[in-house]
């Protein structure tokens, strides 16, 4: 059985990992806030996965069993926050917006020397007044739990650009669509188009971490086109996938 490391202070840092590197299970008794200055960064808890390229941060809160994965170079920026102290008021991972201002507080905060100075202090309230207007992005890739969803989710997974209907799906995990999409609903609360989506997104970002062209991107993701990702992305991101690169986080 996997050691889960227990960490009891959430240490404000920056840390550079390569692509591919990971930060193995573990907990924190603080909450964090975790944000890619640099690359893509995955966060995986027993319930799911959330990717954030550099216009999102990820909110974990005190007690969360996590992972890190690091997509592209990563410039991992940490803010640890005492458990008494929860800006958000959430008690889930959850992804925010980070406005151009706020990520360069966090950038601040996070390569300053944690003192007690006033002025860091005063840098540190106008960063968590940020947070608390930050709207919350719903970029969460949810785990299913139901047997004939996780056999889904591993054929999507493998080929995100399987573009199979629910109906052909099912008769290779053994379940109607009526009946995937019941165990959608009620495990997952999403439809099918919205998960697969959601699916498509997450390797998308992966893929442009990697400096993939936007094309292929599109293909290898299952959209009919280019524009037509291009599209998805910038309504779901504030940003077309062309200007994003993890060297340089457009807003």
């Amino acid at each position: 059985m996997q050691q889960i490391r227990h960490e009891p202070i959430a240490p404000t840092r920056t840390q550079q990992l390569a692509h591919g590197a990971a930060i193995d299970a573990h907990r924190h008794d603080d909450h964090q806030i975790v944000y890619a200055g640099r690359g893509v960064l995955a966060v995986t808890t027993s319930a799911g996965s959330w990717v954030a390229p550099g216009t999102r941060a990820i909110w974990v809160p005190a007690g969360t069993v996590h992972a890190h994965k690091a997509h592209g170079e990563l410039e991992l920026h940490v803010v640890g926050l005492p458990r008494s102290e929860n800006p958000l008021g959430l008690d889930t991972p959850t992804v925010l917006a980070v406005s151009p201002l706020l990520r360069e507080l966090i950038l601040a905060h996070t390569r300053t020397p944690d003192d007690d100075s006033p002025e860091r202090a005063r840098l540190r309230a106008v960063m968590l007044d940020q947070l608390r207007a930050s709207p919350q992005q719903p970029l969460h890739l949810p785990t299913p739990s139901a047997p004939q969803l996780r056999a889904l989710r591993e054929i999507l997974h493998a080929n995100p650009a399987d573009n199979r209907t629910l109906a052909t799906l099912g008769r290779e995990v053994g379940a109607s669509d009526r009946t995937l999409s019941r165990l959608l609903r009620s495990d997952l609360g999403m439809t099918f188009p919205q998960w697969r989506t959601q699916l498509r997104l997450h390797h998308a970002l992966v893929l442009l971490a990697e400096h993939t062209p936007v094309t292929t991107v599109a293909h290898l993701c299952g959209w009919s086109s280019a524009s037509a990702f291009i599209d998805v992305f910038r309504r779901t991101f504030g940003h077309t996938p062309g200007s994003h690169r993890p060297q340089d986080q457009p807003f």
